[in-house]
């Protein structure tokens, strides 16, 4: 197969199921396949475990809210995994799109997931906030201003940890995605635009170069990149007394410079 130029991010570039017109059938079909797609090349099974189990309790309830949630798949498994593992997590999973809305909300319902049709700066409005915030290849889609706000909704609504996963751009990625979908999908929108989503995809270097202070990108197998943030560690109680008890022996006020 023949490999477009992959040194610039084809920002300008649409995917197909992004028109308002498209094919409705084939729109539910691309929903309904992305839990194929998103169990091998996304990564949430891992990251569940390594980032977001530890967090958890059975006894206390944690929250996660999914942005860009589309057709519900890894709200979904967040839910079911957590639940398996007899853990307490009530999921949120948003996404402004009708259509995506529509499909997510028309299959069986998990216990611990809703699904609103919303935008994350809504939920700002609303002083909402969450122990966990994650998205799964929306970055790619968003232009600079958008990205810049999903990041300063994330800061605001995230008590904990934030994790945007997504693709990362380059030859394998293009490559392995291509020869390994070709005989799959055909009557949906999966290969064409997840060619497109790799065109418009990241880079780590280039990801990093436009993300505030405090946001540090990762790459990870295959192809991905996770963009992680926390907010930062408050001292404890014990050491603001240590801190104090520091200044009084050196005749500092805590505050002086």
């Amino acid at each position: 197969m023949g490999i477009p130029s992959l040194r610039r991010r084809a920002s300008d570039a649409v995917e197909l199921m992004d028109d308002p017109g498209c094919d409705p059938e084939r729109l539910d079909r691309t929903y309904a396949n992305f839990r194929f797609v998103n169990a091998v090349v996304s990564g949430w099974r891992g990251m569940y475990r390594r980032e977001i189990r530890p967090a958890l309790s059975g006894t206390r309830e944690r929250t996660l809210l999914d942005i860009g949630s589309g057709g519900g798949d890894v709200a979904r498994a967040l839910a079911r995994w957590a639940a398996r593992d007899g853990l307490r997590l009530n999921v949120t999973a948003i996404d402004p799109d009708a259509r995506a809305h529509a499909y997510a909300t028309g299959l069986r319902a998990i216990p611990g997931l809703t699904f609103r049709r919303a935008l994350s700066s809504e939920l700002v409005a609303e002083g909402a906030r969450f122990d966990f915030v994650v998205s799964n290849h929306v970055l790619h889609h968003l232009t600079a201003e958008q990205l810049g706000g999903l990041l300063a909704d994330s800061e605001h609504l995230a008590a904990g940890r934030v994790l945007h996963g997504d693709i990362e751009r380059g030859r394998f990625a293009y490559l392995g995605f291509g020869l390994g979908s070709w005989p799959f999908f055909r009557r949906s929108f999966i290969r064409d635009d997840g060619l497109t989503s790799i065109r418009r995809s990241f880079t780590a270097a280039e990801l990093r170069q436009v993300v505030p202070p405090g946001w540090r990108v990762t790459r990870e197998r295959p192809s991905r990149l996770v963009l992680r943030w926390a907010p930062p560690a408050r001292p404890s109680l014990e050491s603001g007394r240590a801190a104090g008890r520091a200044a009084e022996q050196t005749g500092a006020r805590p505050g002086d410079a």
